[in-house]
């Protein structure tokens, strides 16, 4: 196999995000603090925008948060601009698992 399909394998985004793997916990580590905020002062939803692991969808009337495929950046710690997610590090031995390869 030459280096050109070496490079080639995995090179888009969505590619790599799929090789993650996850130990998922059974309890949240991200929480949107006031929903009615995401409701009435956030027309446009950014952390549905910013976040790379989409983790935050908006549902009719309320932020869904799908912390299970969370990449751990800490984007929607910083990124949202009335500070109503609050992130934590999930409980040890769970989140994010990194391969190499």
């Amino acid at each position: 196999m030459g280096g050109d399909e070496i490079m080639s394998h995995s090179s888009t985004i969505e590619e790599k995000q799929y090789l993650v793997r996850f130990n998922a916990d059974t309890k949240s580590h991200l929480h949107v603090l006031d929903h009615d905020i995401c409701l009435t002062k956030c027309p446009d939803k950014i952390c549905t925008i910013f976040c790379p692991a989409a983790v935050y969808k908006w549902e009719g009337t309320r932020m869904h948060v799908g912390y299970e495929g969370c990449h751990e950046c800490g984007s929607c710690r910083i990124g949202c601009p009335y500070e109503n997610i609050r992130w934590e590090y999930p409980r040890g031995g769970h989140g994010i698992v990194f391969r190499l390869g």
